[in-house]
């Protein structure tokens, strides 16, 4: 068979490329609701692979000063955003092919609502939010599609994807996972860069659980280095976490190999460690005196592990799964638990088969 040279190769790439994208329908216009640090970098990502996008603001200040300066005037306020970007305070201007939700959680289910009557029936959308909803233990990708209907158009991306990094080029990536392989693979090709690379699941209920629970852990071990513990502890407190995530998510329907990857192992280790993480360092403050509400006035940023606490356990009371970690952070926030009393509950603990708890649901 005689070789082929660089250009017939690349030449087939391109074409098959074609091929995929227009079987699953070309995205030319996106709306990206929500103006925060994440929403922000999204909308510079998915700029590189859209014709247009429009990024939704709460504030029509910061739509207007968008639009102005092409920066965002709250958040990576040093970041310039690609020429395609625009923004608006209006949901009725935010018509597109594809809908990217990057919110935070306690406001999630409210803005959907905004956007029941604008969003396309068959336009797919992808949630980066990540939290379980309280008291009704929806996932993210569920709260919106209660409010905008046609669940089996959406999708969530997760994984170690710090905005800080991604919007200066860093290399990055990110699983993005959906029930319809289609929807996954969209998304997978409207984010994708040389620097930010998209890997696809049709785990959705394991990416979001892991996206969720990571960052309770993230507080949990920001506790301890605000405590002056060591890399040991750290990585103790990482790997049993994980555990913990592994149990919840196998008792809620999710694969535990989910939590080896992108949106689990990859996002804990960047959650857990990183000065950008706002649940590590909210961990930190927290045991040098500083409040949750004290905190978050200060940062302009919500602690989505705070919130997580409450609905993590309120999930895994539900199905008698143990999360001691989780307990141990819900303690010290809404308890009045002090922190040593928290961290005894831990140490106290007889230790027993490393996965229990995992391999006994998948039996069942």
């Amino acid at each position: 068979m005689p070789s082929r040279n660089n250009d017939e190769v690349k030449t087939d790439m391109v074409a098959e490329a074609t091929v995929e994208t227009e079987a699953c329908g070309a995205v030319r216009k996106v709306a990206v609701i929500g103006t925060g640090s994440w929403g922000t970098a999204a909308a510079g990502l998915v700029a590189a692979n859209a014709d247009d996008v429009m990024i939704w603001a709460r504030s029509a200040e910061v739509a207007a000063a968008i639009n102005r300066d092409h920066m965002n005037p709250r958040h990576l306020t040093d970041y310039r955003l690609p020429a395609g970007v625009h923004a608006t305070s209006d949901p009725a201007e935010c018509v597109a092919d594809a809908y990217v939700f990057a919110v935070p959680s306690s406001y999630l289910r409210d803005v959907s609502r905004k956007f029941a009557d604008v969003i396309p029936a068959d336009a797919p959308v992808v949630v980066l939010t990540k939290g379980i909803e309280p008291d009704t233990h929806r996932l993210m990708a569920d709260v919106v599609a209660d409010e905008i209907g046609h669940p089996e158009r959406m999708a969530a991306l997760s994984g170690p994807n710090h905005a800080e990094e991604i919007c200066r080029g860093m290399v990055s990536a990110a699983v993005v996972a959906s029930a319809s392989q289609q929807v996954a693979e969209t998304f997978q090709r409207l984010f994708v860069s040389p620097s930010f690379r998209v890997y696809a699941s049709t785990d959705l209920k394991g990416v979001e659980v892991c996206a969720a629970v990571k960052n309770v852990i993230a507080i949990a071990c920001g506790v301890a280095v605000g405590l002056g513990a060591g890399d040991n502890t750290l990585a103790v407190l990482m790997t049993r976490g994980l555990a913990e995530i592994g149990r919840i998510s196998a008792a809620t329907g999710g694969d535990p190999m989910t939590c080896m990857g992108l949106a689990g192992m990859g996002d804990l280790i960047a959650t857990c460690t990183s000065r950008h993480s706002r649940n590590r360092t909210f961990g930190e403050a927290f045991v040098a005196g500083e409040s949750l509400e004290a905190y978050e006035n200060r940062t302009h940023m919500v602690v989505e592990g705070a919130r997580a606490a409450e609905s993590t356990l309120q999930v895994a009371s539900e199905y008698g799964v143990e999360c001691p970690i989780t307990r141990a952070v819900h303690a010290i926030l809404y308890e009045g638990a002090d922190v040593s009393s928290a961290i005894d509950s831990l140490l106290d603990r007889t230790p027993r088969k490393e996965f229990y708890g995992i391999d006994d649901v998948q039996r069942a």
